[in-house]
């Protein structure tokens, strides 16, 4: 968090700087005498594009004048496999529903302090 604090206090710092020397430069600008006009150049008339030819565009044929297509051949007969068939599978072991207890032993005796 502490990383990005210190980048944006360095990006600020770094707008303000620049617009400082905008401001400069806008300033700067704003004072200097007017520009001289340019003469301009009188340019000689295009040329007239000359009208193209147009294109003749052949008519379509109509979708059912088309040839029918060839039909596909008939594909091979694959023979039969026999299916192999599986043993049954084991029945699973039932778990029991009551978990029996844990005897806990007792801590032995502290020994005594005089």
């Amino acid at each position: 968090m502490g990383y990005f604090n210190c980048i944006a206090l360095a990006f600020l710092m770094a707008l303000s700087f620049s617009s400082i020397n905008v401001g400069q430069a806008a300033r700067h600008l704003q004072q200097l005498p007017p520009m001289p006009t340019l003469p301009t150049a009188t340019l000689p008339p295009l040329p007239s594009i000359p009208n193209l030819p147009q294109p003749t565009i052949p008519t379509m044929p109509r979708p059912g004048a088309l040839a029918p297509l060839p039909t596909m051949p008939a594909l091979p007969t694959l023979p039969s496999v026999p299916r192999a068939t599986l043993p049954p599978l084991p029945s699973m072991p039932t778990v029991p529903a009551i978990i029996p207890s844990i005897p806990f032993l007792s801590p032995p005796p502290s020994p005594s302090t005089p």
